[in-house]
């Protein structure tokens, strides 16, 4: 199916789509391509790698795909958190359970 063949298919239902939402972004069929680029990206394949897969002969028109969602930074975040050489500990800090210190520490109180 050519790509002028899916963007009217997708013209078509958009506008339906829309009166049920009206916040939903302009369909295009480079959605699913880009789509697809950050499942593989998110799924742990590297960068590099989903270049290939999307064709580029530039690693840097890959990097359109390759934003940190908050899912990937969580993700990021727990792996250093977790690290045994990590220095950050699960120890609890002497406020954790005052709220009063707390607010004052943050200028609420």
């Amino acid at each position: 199916m050519s790509p002028d063949n899916v963007a009217r298919f997708l013209n078509t239902y958009e506008k339906d789509a829309k009166v049920v939402n009206p916040a939903l972004p302009h369909l295009h069929p480079h959605l699913f391509r880009h789509a697809r680029a950050m499942h593989l990206y998110k799924a742990g394949m590297p960068l590099p790698l989903v270049s290939e897969w999307l064709g580029h002969s530039q690693l840097e028109t890959s990097l359109i795909y390759a934003y940190a969602d908050t899912e990937i930074k969580r993700a990021a975040a727990d792996k250093v958190i977790n690290a045994e050489n990590s220095v950050f500990t699960n120890e609890k800090f002497i406020y954790q359970d005052d709220e009063e210190t707390i607010k004052k520490l943050y200028g609420l109180a």
